[in-house]
């Protein structure tokens, strides 16, 4: 009878040595800033000057929980939800741009290929400040979006700042129908070009079709493939995944890993897509600042496994991995949930993909002045754990470039509107029917960090 008092004893000191001394302190610091939390939540409901409903304090309440991790985890309410959705099939009404919020202020990412932004002239790195002649800076991401977006054929005013330009200046846009039918094709000098303006779903199928679509057009295998990847902002992981098999015979296209840094997900060539459906024929990648996150796992599997040339400009530099968790049948949580190697083992977060040959767009007049934007520009962006990253622009190394230094009014005479595209085909050209040889300036596939 006398040892249970010591059994209960060692039972507590059982009980309190379980819990560290920190955890203690944790737990208590987590309760006195939930106390701290309901505190100001009643005060703003007994005492805010106008009425405030439950759910304009939750939300707001939940938005600031996120706001303060990385830049591409968000609460979506209602309309975000059903926008995500409609992006993931393929097809909304708008002007066609790929926008963030930076220090209050609408930032373009970059505008999708043929839409109404992107013929208006609109580029990568513009800031929006007025719609319609209201001033918008301050506001929140949503509301600017969601005037942007409306009834196909109605019009909008949209003033735009541009870094290098002394002055605002107003287009006036005609909203029409986004139809993100992500993969076109066409032929140019026996040269297959794709361009892949974004991955929703079947974007893999499509790019395969496009490829046999190509042969059948010239009767026979093209000199080579050209992917444009520029300004495309990404989109479905598994669809960059099935885009990257349809040009590999094997090996892993792209690994996920998440907080617990033994758990690694991976994703193979052969799965999705039997072989190369090109049959080897050359192929170059075009990337430029606005190519980012599932066309960087394109570009960067291509590259590490020396199946393609990567031209053009540095990447964006997201290599992050974000779910959507629903929350109800009308809101959902996009959580940053993970951040995605290429095989080399190499992390594009913050660095992006460094192409193999530096192209600028100088037939672009406003190429020099104009800022780029990428991921290492986003506030709470995610640092890149696995190594430094040079924030050196590539741009800078083709400044005093003999070959780059015609001007945008020199090329137009010359018929070229596009040159990253241009020196793409005369690559091409040069190479003609010789297998692709790639220097050796990445780390070999397979290695692991």
């Amino acid at each position: 009878m006398k040892t249970l008092p010591f059994a209960f004893a060692g039972l507590a000191l059982l009980a309190t040595t379980a819990i560290p001394l920190s955890a203690q302190n944790s737990k208590a610091d987590s309760l006195r800033e939930m106390d701290e939390f309901i505190s100001v939540y009643k005060r703003i409901k007994g005492s805010y000057v106008d009425k405030v409903d439950d759910k304009q304090l939750m939300e707001g309440a939940i938005q600031g929980m996120l706001n303060t991790l990385d830049p591409h985890s968000a609460f979506l309410n209602e309309s975000d939800f059903q926008s995500l959705q409609t992006q993931i099939e393929g097809e909304y009404a708008g002007l066609g741009l790929s926008v963030t919020l930076e220090e209050g202020a609408v930032k373009v990412i970059a505008p999708t290929a043929d839409t109404p932004a992107d013929k208006a002239g609109i580029k990568s790195g513009d800031y929006i400040t007025h719609l319609d002649g209201e001033l918008i800076v301050g506001g929140t991401l949503d509301e600017a979006v969601n005037r942007m977006r409306g009834e196909p054929g109605t019009s909008i005013r949209v003033t735009i700042f541009r870094p290098g330009r002394d002055e605002p200046f107003d287009l006036t846009l005609t909203r029409a129908i986004i139809d993100l039918k992500p993969v076109k094709w066409e032929v140019k000098d026996k040269v297959g070009v794709i361009t892949i303006s974004g991955f929703s779903e079947d974007t893999g199928g499509d790019v395969v079709s496009a490829v046999k679509a190509i042969e059948r057009k010239l009767g026979a295998k093209p000199t080579g493939y050209i992917v444009d990847l520029r300004s495309n902002p990404g989109g479905i992981l598994d669809e960059a995944v099935k885009v990257s098999d349809a040009f590999l015979d094997k090996g892993e296209i792209v690994s996920e890993r998440g907080r617990d840094k033994v758990v690694v997900q991976r994703w193979f060539a052969e799965k999705a897509v039997p072989g190369d459906v090109t049959g080897g024929r050359p192929v170059i990648v075009l990337v430029d600042a606005g190519s980012a996150s599932a066309s960087e796992i394109v570009a960067g599997a291509l590259q590490d496994h020396h199946r393609a040339l990567v031209m053009g400009e540095r990447s964006f530099g997201k290599g992050s991995v974000q779910n959507v968790l629903p929350l109800s049948r009308e809101t959902g949580l996009r959580l940053t949930v993970a951040r995605y190697h290429l095989p080399s083992g190499r992390s594009v977060q913050e660095g992006g993909v460094k192409p193999d040959i530096a192209v600028p767009q100088i037939s672009d007049p406003d190429y020099k002045k104009r800022t780029k934007l990428r991921e290492s520009d986003l506030r709470r962006h995610l640092i890149n754990e696995g190594a430094a990253v040079d924030e050196k622009n590539l741009e800078d190394d083709t400044v005093d470039d003999p070959r780059f230094a015609m001007s945008a009014e020199e090329l137009k005479k010359q018929g070229i509107e596009d040159f990253q595209l241009h020196y793409a085909m005369q690559t091409l050209e040069r190479l003609g029917k010789k297998p692709l040889k790639l220097a050796d300036t990445t780390a070999k596939a397979g290695a692991r960090n």
